[in-house]
């Protein structure tokens, strides 16, 4: 599975890579934020400087993927054709590598033969393949983290030992520091594993603690070196304030609206390059309160706008926004029908085992939470895209099996006898 995962993205690299070359914006295409801070690690100005000039510290992104990716310009060069393709190609091995971790949750949970259905299905699945061959950024080494840990957490329901917790936790801390976003699944799911070994009368305060300070230990040293950069606590990103502005300014014909980013936009890099980074970031965040103040019902009918989105990646049917978004309308299908398929696997494991339904749906329901309140993209999903066709695929399984069952049964009844319901 995952050798021909691998190949499937590979080939597909190799018709998509030259759009990360494309140099307008002095190579913006090329992992945007990420690519800056990558560069400025290489050119010796360190974790600094993620938009169009030397600005100096910043906290804009967790530090595990550009390191990865500044490691790889001080190899093949910045912005360099031989740089695309090894950061395409380690982003699709990210990919194929999550066949295991699925194959793996499913096996556990739904059986030899729901496993093997859904390795596959991810060695296929489209939007592994394209986001791993075509965009350079953490999405692919989140999404592989993301099912790596709900694996491990599968395991803690079992056990109170406190070095499977210590190292659940060092996961979690390394994951969050690719990625926070990782932590709506990792948290809510690690506390029903604790709940489930209180109710087996297991030592779960001190298995949660063990995991709890192993995964601060872990996440510290960037929390002191923001502190010592800006002289304040930021714990894993200072972009909050500005993905709750781009998300909630007025404009609502697109889920993400141009004009309200620094990178795209000479007025609020204007203003970012006059603040600051992190004065630029607060402003934003109190633009942002002031209009949910002052619009309260707009800010909830754009979350629930928000919310469908992420579910179905529906946002508009308009010209405007059709012309923005064209694959919009294969989007909405594909996005819709996974998960219809994912809620019907759910509801299926759920009247099998409630327990064996609780981990997925809390991640599910958990992840996408903090985008109802800033704003979505189609690569926001991406991440929790495993925890999607685990139970679809089960859905999937299950009804063929039953399928197959009643026409064998079909079959093996006299003729005119009545079939039996289950």
């Amino acid at each position: 599975m995952v050798l021909v995962a691998l190949v499937i993205r590979l080939a597909v690299v190799g018709f998509l890579y030259p759009e990360r070359l494309n140099p307008d914006r002095d190579h913006w295409r090329f992992a945007g934020e990420t690519g800056r801070i990558a560069r400025s690690i290489v050119e010796g100005r360190g974790f600094s400087s993620p938009l169009h000039a030397d600005t100096g510290p910043t906290a804009w992104m967790t530090p595990l993927y550009p390191v990865i990716l500044a490691g790889v310009f001080k190899i093949f060069g910045v912005y360099t054709k031989a740089s695309a393709l090894a950061m395409l190609s380690l982003d699709s091995l990210f990919s194929a590598l999550t066949c295991i971790p699925i194959f793996l949750i499913a096996r556990k949970q739904f059986g030899e033969r729901t496993a093997v259905w859904t390795g596959w299905t991810w060695a296929f699945f489209p939007y592994a393949i394209y986001f791993s061959a075509d965009f350079i950024w953490a999405t692919t080494l989140t999404t592989l983290l993301v099912a790596s840990i709900f694996l491990v957490a599968l395991s803690l329901e079992e056990t109170d030992n406190w070095r499977t917790w210590l190292g659940y936790g060092v996961l979690c801390g390394v994951s969050a520091l690719t990625d926070p976003i990782v932590l709506p699944v990792a948290a809510p799911v690690a506390a029903w594993m604790a709940f489930r070994l209180w109710q087996k009368n297991l030592r779960w305060a001190r298995a949660g603690a063990t995991a709890a300070i192993a995964f601060v230990l872990a996440v510290s040293p960037w929390f002191v070196r923001n502190y010592r950069a800006f002289d304040t606590l930021i714990p894993f990103r200072d972009n909050v304030g500005l993905e709750l502005y781009v998300g909630n300014q007025g404009q609502t014909w697109h889920f993400a609206p141009g004009g309200f980013h620094p990178s795209d936009t000479p007025r609020e890099w204007a203003e970012f390059q006059q603040l600051g980074e992190l004065k630029y970031m607060q402003h934003k965040r109190a633009q942002a309160m002031d209009f949910i103040r002052a619009a309260p019902w707009s800010f909830v009918t754009l979350s629930l706008r928000r919310a469908l989105y992420m579910w179905t990646n529906f946002w508009s049917l308009s010209s405007r926004y059709l012309k923005a978004e064209p694959a919009d309308p294969f989007n909405i299908l594909l996005c819709t029908t996974l998960t219809i398929l994912a809620f019907a696997g759910l509801w299926r494991a759920w009247r099998l085992d409630p327990s064996l339904a609780a981990p997925f749906a809390i991640a599910l329901f958990c992840f996408p939470i903090v985008y109802y309140l800033t704003h979505p993209e189609d690569y926001y999903r991406r991440p929790i895209d495993p925890i999607f066709v685990l139970p679809a695929v089960y859905a999937v399984v299950q009804w063929i099996a039953e399928r197959q069952l009643a026409r064998e049964t079909s079959r093996s009844l006299p003729e005119g006898a009545l079939v039996p319901v289950a």
